[in-house]
């Protein structure tokens, strides 16, 4: 359920109703828009039915909220999120590009990675520190070592990082390393780890899974939040269908879609949905096209070496004609990217 404050409500009048649903063991969400504030009520409201809540000072009315997902639903927080990321805003005006090799191998890589991403304009340097894989036999990433390299890199560069993490052990050890958690679509209903992550407050970036309905990642995502981290970001990396051309099957219909139910920024992820270099960047801009907040591509030095999931790598070269052209989308969408390499 939702309280609808009246466009004149007080503050004092916000906090007599918070105080009341605090007291009654129920949690509250507050949502300050342009025109009304909103209090997101969470818990059992049966606890409410000798309480009238509607004839307190500065309620407009009472909204019962049908979709599953409260905290992620659009119904709780009408206005788009945007995720503030020490200083770089996911879900505003401007694209947000994270961009870096799908893992990290030796310093020289993920140096020589970061120093070409940040040129063409990405935000943040991507790195596999833990990589889980199919094969057990297969590169499972450097750990810890991957960690304290990708410090290094932000350090000389001045990009943040995002790294993924697998286990709530790997939680507490990237902590202290990177400015944004993301979790796998191996991990997208793992809810342990998502409450931990719920826990941690940091943000993170949230991947859809190969066979996951939009309405049961939402609700996974509710797990975060439930949790008390609002900070999420949605990722669309394509699904499993029937065809074998790519990898999985982009679902650009998940943009609007995620946007017409949720208020959380959504970006893609064409490398993992291509698997194949060639499609990375069509599928790059028809993604900004379709109304993505941004995208997180796999770049490396050198693909043909990489470790791991060398043929969807863009080399620093593609990757800087890509960052130009999505500076050009954007540019027609009302939109901002800053393309600045020379």
């Amino acid at each position: 359920m939702i309280i609808v404050m009246k466009p004149d409500s007080q503050e004092a009048q916000i906090k007599e109703i918070s105080n009341v649903l605090e007291s009654l063991g129920l949690g509250i969400h507050i949502s300050k828009g342009t025109e009304r504030t909103i209090i997101g009520v969470i818990g059992d409201k049966r606890v409410l039915s000798d309480v009238p809540i509607e004839l307190m000072p500065g309620v407009e009315k009472l909204v019962p909220i049908v979709e599953s997902f409260k905290l992620a639903g659009k119904t709780f927080k009408p206005e788009p999120s945007v995720i503030d990321v020490n200083g770089v805003k996911i879900g505003g005006k401007e694209l947000v590009i994270m961009a870096g090799p799908c893992a990290v191998e030796s310093r020289e890589q993920i140096i020589e990675a970061a120093q070409a991403v940040k040129k063409s304009g990405a935000q943040f340097l991507r790195g596999g520190a833990y990589k889980p894989r199919t094969s057990p036999y297969a590169f499972q990433g450097l750990e810890e070592e991957g960690l304290k390299l990708l410090k290094e890199a932000k350090d000389a560069t001045g990009l943040l990082v995002i790294t993924e993490v697998t286990s709530e052990k790997a939680v507490e050890v990237a902590d202290k390393y990177v400015e944004m958690f993301q979790i796998g679509a191996r991990n997208v209903q793992n809810f342990q780890l998502l409450r931990e992550i719920g826990r941690s407050k940091k943000p993170v970036l949230f991947k859809r899974g190969p066979s996951t309905t939009i309405d049961e990642w939402l609700n996974a995502a509710e797990y975060i939040m439930s949790e008390g981290n609002y900070n999420v970001v949605l990722c669309e990396r394509g699904i499993r269908t029937f065809e074998t051309a790519t990898r999985n099957t982009l679902d650009l219909s998940a943009v609007p879609v995620v946007k017409n139910l949720s208020h959380l920024p959504i970006i893609v992820d064409p490398s993992h949905a291509a698997g194949k270099v060639q499609y990375v960047a069509p599928l790059s801009k028809a993604a900004i096209a379709s109304g993505a907040d941004g995208l997180i591509v796999e770049v490396h030095p050198n693909p043909r070496c990489a470790l791991s999931d060398a043929a969807q790598q863009l080399t620093p070269e593609n990757f800087d004609n890509l960052c130009k052209d999505i500076s050009k989308i954007a540019e027609v969408l009302g939109r901002e990217f800053k393309y600045d390499a020379k």
